[in-house]
């Protein structure tokens, strides 16, 4: 069993219409580069969802600290858990 310490981190990500397609951001991440789109809402929260996740495996990997402000844009958790968008 490992003994490192884990965090699960929440950040509130936005999906917005843009003309013909729809755009979505993570507003805490968003100078790391955390814009992207898709066809369909569902589409673009996918693509957000993968940003986010190669964006914060490249922070770890580089040392540099995992935003955790502002409090309404990130959560931290000790713990694991699990999100369900719907």
């Amino acid at each position: 069993m490992s003994t490192a310490t884990h965090q699960t981190y929440t950040f509130r990500v936005f999906v917005e219409p843009v003309e013909d397609q729809w755009h979505a951001y993570c507003p805490a991440l968003k100078k790391h580069g955390a814009v992207t789109c898709g066809d369909t809402r569902e589409q673009a929260l996918r693509h957000i969802q993968e940003v986010v996740e190669m964006i914060v495996e490249e922070l770890i990997e580089e040392g540099v600290p995992i935003p955790d402000a502002p409090p309404d844009e990130v959560t931290i958790s000790p713990e694991s858990r699990v999100v369900v968008t719907v």
